[in-house]
């Protein structure tokens, strides 16, 4: 089985298993930036944006992060600690919530995150960031998203976008070849499909691909790393050119996400590693 889930805690890939460490991280506020801005209709379909102190005049790279959750659980506002992390940092940092199992089923909470990246692209100029330097950036059932939107070109055609406008990707324990749908979560958001190949972001794996950021744990027993190990040898395969894989020793799923937070970076050097590679591709 490639996504291994306690059946004590079939709780959100996230949401429920970081709460009581990222509880205590989030901020009072947004000091500079945009809280509950709509994307769409829905009540889910909202962001926060959260923008570097003093920034000046240059346009900054943007940072849309997808958080997981079981593609059924999750809140923004739980995850300021990476908007917050990544905005000190110098990206414009966005964050959206998106609807969730059981209201919707695949290819549903892509197609939200498809339809925010547009908004996104169409106003970041309005919060000092680059249109032309969109990263994203998931963990999780999040990574999951971000890796779909990144190499299944159609999400992003669907809403107008190509696939270039996305500069890098960076996926954080993510679960992309998954297949038989062995456990209650993945049925539940995946069942509906009726070509199961085409939910798993291992088969899109391409040529022309940006480049790519794979983290995760050695002791990871929620999303196993040959997730992420395949994903790798399948872009290589591919002839994708930057494709980097990351794997800590001893850490376990939550911990890829809160070692982003300033108050947790001593857990591993992932957040000043996340960032030198969106740096680096923000340059090109």
């Amino acid at each position: 089985m490639t996504i291994r889930i306690v059946r004590r805690a079939i709780l959100p890939l996230l949401a429920g298993l970081a709460l009581p460490a990222c509880a205590a991280l989030r901020p009072g506020g947004l000091t500079e930036g945009a809280r509950d801005v709509a994307y769409g209709p829905h009540p889910r379909q909202r962001m926060d944006i959260y923008v570097p102190s003093g920034g000046g005049s240059a346009r900054k790279p943007v940072v849309f992060f997808i958080y997981g959750g079981s593609w059924a659980n999750g809140a923004k506002e739980t995850y300021a600690f990476v908007g917050e992390a990544l905005s000190a940092r110098g990206f414009v940092t966005v964050i959206a919530d998106y609807r969730l199992v059981p209201e919707v089923h695949f290819p549903v909470f892509i197609e939200d995150g498809a339809l925010a990246l547009r908004f996104v692209r169409d106003n970041i100029a309005r919060f000092g960031g680059s249109p032309k330097a969109i990263h994203l950036m998931g963990h999780s059932a999040g990574a999951y998203n971000a890796m779909m939107l990144t190499l299944d070109r159609r999400y992003l055609a669907a809403v107008g976008m190509r696939a270039g406008d996305i500069r890098s990707t960076v996926g954080l324990s993510g679960p992309y070849d998954f297949l038989p749908l062995d456990i209650d979560v993945t049925k539940a958001a995946f069942g509906n499909a009726r070509e199961l190949a085409q939910t798993q972001p291992i088969n899109f794996a391409r040529r022309d691909a940006p480049p790519v950021l794979l983290v995760t744990g050695s002791a990871d027993t929620t999303v196993l790393p040959r997730n992420s190990e395949r994903l790798a040898l399948e872009l290589r395969k591919a002839g994708a050119r930057s494709i980097s894989l990351k794997i800590y020793q001893g850490l376990g799923h939550t911990t890829t996400a809160t070692a982003l937070s300033t108050l947790l970076q001593w857990q591993a050097p992932i957040l000043n590693d996340v960032v030198a590679f969106l740096q680096a591709t923000s340059a090109r």
